[in-house]
């Protein structure tokens, strides 16, 4: 599996429900890793979506605790073991997990391939990524130019877990 997300230089990803800051060239990198594909999600993430409704053009799969929780036009699952289950009849390199924090660190060990927007700026934030850069079972395969948007720097990369 994928797993897709925006850090801050602190690896923070979010502050009170929401995105650090919103960057057009990471939302259209974002768009185009996923549409078409399956996305995996918590049901917090799910509620910060416009209306609160699943992405279009992916299939939808959310995680949540809650029993009850119900989503139209999403799949709900209600634990890792439910998950994988789900995801069996896709191929995993369609699969992309896209937050929050909870579920990032729940499925982390599932997944071989992270696309970070790392964003050179540190944010107020109550919310984060683990660190790949001091995990040693994964490394940076691809790096881009330095991006701009306004002030801020940032970089797309594309790390891997070490074959192994």
């Amino acid at each position: 599996m994928n797993l897709i997300v925006a850090v801050d230089k602190n690896w923070a990803i979010g502050n009170k429900g929401e995105l650090l800051v919103r960057i057009p060239a990471d939302h259209k990198m974002f768009r185009q890793e996923t549409t078409g594909k399956v996305v995996v999600l918590g049901r917090k993430t799910m509620d910060t979506f416009p209306g609160g409704q699943p992405l279009k053009n992916r299939d939808n799969i959310i995680l949540s605790r809650n029993e009850a929780y119900q989503q139209k036009d999403a799949q709900v699952v209600h634990s890792v073991e439910e998950l994988l289950e789900a995801v069996k009849g896709y191929d995993t390199k369609e699969v992309y997990v896209i937050g929050g924090s909870s579920v990032y660190e729940q499925l982390l060990p599932y997944c071989d391939t992270a696309h970070v927007t790392k964003i050179d700026h540190a944010y107020e934030a109550d919310s984060w990524f683990p660190n790949l850069d001091e995990d040693p079972d994964w490394e940076i395969t691809a790096d881009s130019d330095e991006q701009y948007y306004f002030d801020l720097t940032y970089h797309f990369l594309k790390y891997e877990r070490k074959k192994g």
